[in-house]
Formats: C-alpha cells, sequence, structure tokens
C-alpha cells in the first residue's frame, strides 16, 4: 500500500511534465499531439486542450494553432487509414475492444460519411481512431476520406481555438470538464451537426460527379 501511495505523486508529476513540455514546444507540441491523437492511442482530449491553452495565450494568431492540429490530425488519421486497409479486421481487433468493432463498423456501414463526420468533428471523448481504421478496413474512397476528415477537424480546431481566444480561461474550463458546461456542449452539438449535414452534401456531390465522368 505504502508503495502505491508513493507512486501516485510520481505519476502525476510525470503527467504535469509531459504536459509542461508540450505547451513549452507550441505549435511543434500540438502538431505532435494531434499525431499521436489519431493513432489508436490515447490522450484524453489532449489536442482540443492543447490548442485551447496555446490560443489563450496569445502568442501567435488562433488560426496558425488550428492549422497545426488540423494537419497533424490528418497525418495521423491517414496513417491510421492505410494500416486498417492493408491489415483490415485483423488490425481492428489487435487495436481496439473486440466488443466495440462490430458496433462501430455497423454504424459505419449504416451512416458512412454521417457516421465518420460526427466523430471527426465533435470535441469530446468518442471513439473517433476506430472510425478512422472502420473507414479504412470497408474500403472507404481515400480522397473522400481525407476531405471529410480534413474539413471537420478544421472547422472543430478552429471553433476551439477561437472562442479560447476571446472567452480565455473561461473556455478552457469548458474544455477541461465539459460535463459541467451543458449549454456550451449544446452549441457544439448544433455545430457539428450542421458540419455533418456540409460533408454529406460535398460527398454527394462528389459521388455524383464521379458518377457522371465518362468512361475509358
Amino acid at each position: 500500500m505504502l508503495k502505491l501511495i508513493a507512486l501516485v505523486p510520481v505519476k502525476k508529476k510525470h503527467s504535469a511534465g509531459l504536459a509542461a513540455t508540450l505547451r513549452h514546444l507550441g505549435a511543434f507540441g500540438l502538431f505532435s499531439l494531434a499525431i499521436v491523437d489519431s493513432l489508436p492511442l490515447p490522450t484524453f482530449g489532449g489536442p482540443d486542450i492543447l490548442t485551447a491553452i496555446l490560443a489563450v495565450r496569445h502568442r501567435d494568431p488562433w488560426w496558425e494553432y488550428a492549422g497545426v492540429a488540423t494537419v497533424g490530425s490528418l497525418i495521423g488519421a491517414f496513417i491510421t487509414f492505410r494500416l486498417a486497409r492493408h491489415a483490415g479486421m485483423t488490425y481492428l481487433n489487435k487495436h481496439f475492444s473486440k466488443g466495440r468493432v462490430p458496433a462501430v463498423l455497423r454504424l459505419f456501414e449504416k451512416w458512412g460519411t454521417g457516421a465518420l463526420a460526427v466523430s471527426t468533428a465533435v470535441p469530446f471523448p468518442s471513439p473517433t481512431t476506430l472510425f478512422f481504421a472502420a473507414a479504412g478496413a470497408s474500403g472507404y474512397d481515400t480522397r473522400k476520406y481525407l476531405i471529410v476528415v480534413g474539413l471537420c477537424r478544421a472547422v472543430r480546431y478552429s471553433l476551439i481555438a477561437i472562442l479560447a481566444e476571446r472567452y480565455g480561461r473561461h473556455f478552457t474550463r469548458v474544455i477541461l470538464h465539459p460535463a459541467q458546461y451543458w449549454g456550451w456542449l449544446l452549441l457544439f452539438a448544433v455545430i457539428v451537426a450542421g458540419v455533418a449535414a456540409s460533408v454529406i452534401a460535398i460527398n454527394r456531390r462528389l459521388e455524383d460527379t464521379s458518377s457522371a465522368e465518362p468512361e475509358g
């Protein structure tokens, strides 16, 4: 018991040290964390929190942090997508809970782009990486995948950066404790619904364009 108690402060100290290092690295730390966040590794909303913290400091424009987080996330999402495309169900069963994989695959099969858009845009805990892997294993079109993920991540991180810059530490508290601020949650839900609808419309237009192209 004494050993366990002694380890708790050490673990917290290491976590605090890592967070401080990422904040010190600024945009580069955010870029690296965003890549990891889109891999099957838990960051517990790290890019969202770090984007808000950096935007509050006003050392650089909000759009720089939003852009860096978007690019990093897109790189990580593409890596997950390609690995799942290559290994198929083996990749999903190896890196994710076997109890969640069938449910997400059914959801993705039914809703496709809409499910991918919502899971990518919503700034709260969701099995986003599993949806990335499901898209790869399901043979989802690579071009559409990059458009959907890139657009939704750009909207997500832009909103976080803008609101953090505008409302400062008040908004940071919302990101850190989302369950205590239902008004913000509702606002994000409405925005996410709009983003998902836009992405679905773009997806349909791309499909219509592809079907209209002459073969040859």
